[in-house]
């Protein structure tokens, strides 16, 4: 069997662009603000192969899931983001400036997984990578789709990186709780909107 490069390099390009706007960046920045990045990555990228597979393999089962359950699981879960990142904002003054993080690789990753997993479901990435399966070749549209969701994820997670060493970890977090917020918001808009 052998490689289409044009429809890797089509869903790359298409996947890439669809999803850097897209919450679950937003989520992988901050959760790499509290949690260790790498482990982060390790889950969110598993979470996309997982999902990539199951575009390809049955994307037209996908439309078959009640699309406001699945956007009120996301937004509780983003909620639940928020509310950890905003309640350990004032770990600093405490803790004589030392924050407490998140730790451990099967928490970190299982978190990072569970977000992603829930909040991908029926997502515009997801329905162009099935509608790409549809008319090229499988394994390469799953290739180009999971390294570009897998890129973004590395890019949230270097700039959040970058952006914690510059700025105060209480105030990332802070910013990341309420970035979190605003995600759970905007699921909850979407299943009353939807």
């Amino acid at each position: 069997m052998s490689l289409d490069l044009l429809a890797v390099l089509t869903a790359f390009g298409l996947i890439f662009l669809a999803e850097l706007p897209d919450k679950t960046m937003f989520a992988s920045l901050a959760m790499g603000t509290r949690m260790r990045p790498l482990y982060v990555w390790f889950g969110t990228s598993t979470a996309f192969v997982v999902h990539v597979a199951i575009a390809v393999g049955a994307g037209s089962l996908i439309g078959l899931l009640p699309d406001w359950s699945v956007r009120l699981v996301s937004a509780i879960l983003f909620g639940f983001g928020a509310f950890l990142l905003l309640r350990g904002g004032g770990d600093d003054e405490e803790g004589g400036g030392a924050a407490r993080k998140v730790t451990g690789f099967l928490p970190v990753f299982t978190t990072a997984f569970t977000a992603v997993f829930i909040s991908e479901w029926g997502d515009l990435t997801q329905i162009t990578t099935a509608n790409l399966a549809a008319t090229n070749d499988a394994l390469s549209t799953s290739i180009g789709a999971a390294a570009a969701l897998m890129s973004v994820s590395a890019l949230a997670l270097l700039v959040g990186r970058f952006i914690a060493q510059r700025v105060p970890l209480k105030t990332v977090q802070r910013i990341g709780g309420v970035c979190m917020l605003g995600l759970a918001v905007w699921s909850l808009v979407e299943v009353f909107a939807g």
